[in-house]
């Protein structure tokens, strides 16, 4: 709280004395180009100016303010740029229309000697235009600041999710579940106790490698995908279907990793698969989604813990994007954003 203050009050000095500098250095070009004494009045004039200057300053802040809400450079550069432009001839328009009823108005001073409307109009331009250009540079540096600190930031988080999901893939009831399945095919069928040993290496492989990836392509976990619902098979034989459809040629896009495995995981943990009642699972690559669905069969003994869709939800908001959940009665439907294109 006493370092947020400090630095409040840096910035109030930092602003003050900018704009006194800008002010001072307004009036003496003032002073030159009017061919006036410079210690006439220098405290008035230097009051003046200091006040247009504050005005524009605050004006210029409010309209930046409201263009990044409504029109920022992402949207449109040129639209933006000319939207700057014109706000600034409003902000000079407004600005002296009051300042000169102020000065002839309400004090009553002569107009005599007194420059015209259209000069004193040109001379709060060269005044406005490069304060709102600071402003401009103040934050786009800001702005790269913030995404380079929300990219490391993600990273991070990214790191932290990666961790967790290796602590919850190698955990006790996933080994034993996998190591039971591994020994009964040993004796009944060793070729595929073979292949299961290779999905299960790869599978875990594939975790290992994703120390300080924070992103993989569609591509590669598709891939690696394919092993972990072999293993899946070999467990739950013949009580689900799944299926691929590769709508889009969006293969190459960036997700977050382990994010399709996490997401079938959640369909066998809270549902029921029975040859009986088979689970059908989809996985759609589309234009802007990958989307997962399956039909709805609730297990009663559904283990809450873990990393579910909750946590995949915050991790895909680091990255600004917004997974879309659709449930009904018959199907769930999770459509997951891709980060890079």
């Amino acid at each position: 709280m006493i370092h947020s203050k400090k630095y409040n009050i840096k910035n109030l000095l930092i602003f003050f004395f900018s704009t006194l500098l800008y002010a001072l250095s307004q009036m003496l070009f003032s002073i030159i180009l009017m061919k006036e004494d410079l210690w006439n009045n220098f405290p008035v004039q230097l009051l003046s100016h200091y006040v247009v200057i504050f005005t524009m300053c605050i004006a210029d802040y409010i309209l930046l303010l409201f263009l990044n809400k409504y029109l920022p450079y992402s949207k449109n550069v040129f639209f933006r740029i000319m939207a700057d432009f014109a706000g600034v001839v409003v902000v000079c328009l407004v600005v002296l229309f009051m300042f000169n009823y102020l000065i002839y108005d309400v004090l009553l001073i002569s107009k005599d000697g007194l420059p015209s409307f259209l000069v004193k109009f040109a001379f709060a331009m060269t005044n406005n235009i490069p304060i709102l250009l600071v402003f401009e540079l103040i934050y786009y540096f800001q702005s790269e600041q913030k995404a380079i600190a929300d990219s490391e930031k993600a990273k991070h988080r990214a790191l932290l999710f990666q961790h967790e999901t290796l602590r919850a893939q190698i955990n006790p009831h996933f080994l034993f579940n996998s190591l039971n399945v591994l020994s009964s095919l040993i004796y009944m069928n060793p070729e595929n106790a073979n292949k299961f040993t290779k999905a299960l290496s790869k599978t875990y492989r594939y975790v290992l490698s994703l120390n300080r990836r924070p992103e993989v392509s569609v591509e590669e976990e598709l891939s690696v995908l394919d092993s972990y619902i072999f293993l899946m098979k070999m467990r739950f034989e013949n009580t689900f279907t799944f299926t691929v459809d590769k709508i889009s040629n969006n293969e190459k896009n960036k997700i977050i990793p382990l994010t399709l495995q996490l997401l079938i995981e959640n369909v066998f943990k809270h549902n029921v698969a029975t040859e009986e009642m088979p689970l059908d699972i989809n996985i759609t690559v589309g234009d802007k989604h990958i989307t997962v669905e399956n039909n709805i069969q609730p297990s009663k003994d559904t283990d809450k813990g873990g990393i579910g869709l909750k946590y995949l939800t915050k991790q895909y908001k680091l990255y600004d994007r917004e997974i879309i959940v659709e449930h009904t009665d018959q199907q769930f439907i999770v459509k997951i954003p891709y980060i890079q294109s």
